[in-house]
């Protein structure tokens, strides 16, 4: 790892660098102000996938998911209690597929929940099924 990560702001989409040993420092975007970790996933969409797939320099962990589904509702508070177990040395995000069908058919989900991993841009690991928060840290931890 370098000396410094790209870091893309969760509020207003800004790619910021923040030193790696000040990471666990609350760091704040540079543009607005907001905290760049919060404990809490990031909620992507179409306009906002790509760029934080491609210039996030820490890994990310995606939620496929959808509001319909009963798995992904009740796995929804472990992937809370993950983000803030994981972060900041991992972005823990949320894409709903219904709201972004042509993310999921580009990525082949075919089952929902589904947790990708991605660093560097590219899917790295993937888990189908949902689990408790535990179990997606471990997962996690051990894909990276």
């Amino acid at each position: 790892m370098s000396d410094s990560s790209h870091i893309v702001c969760p509020h207003c989409g800004a790619v910021n660098r923040i030193p790696a040993n000040r990471l666990g420092e609350a760091p704040k975007c540079g543009k607005c102000s907001e905290p760049l970790f919060s404990g809490q996933p990031v909620t992507l969409d179409n306009n906002s996938f790509q760029k934080h797939v491609s210039r996030n320099d820490i890994p990310l962990l995606v939620d496929f998911w959808a509001p319909w589904c009963g798995p992904c509702k009740m796995m929804a508070p472990a992937f809370e209690q993950a983000a803030k177990e994981l972060e900041p040395r991992m972005r823990l995000a949320k894409l709903n597929t219904e709201d972004a069908p042509a993310i999921a058919a580009q990525f082949r989900i075919q089952s929902i929940p589904t947790l990708a991993l991605f660093r560097g841009g590219k899917e790295i690991a993937r888990q189908p099924g949902a689990m408790g928060a535990a179990d997606i840290v471990r997962w996690a931890s051990s894909n990276v």
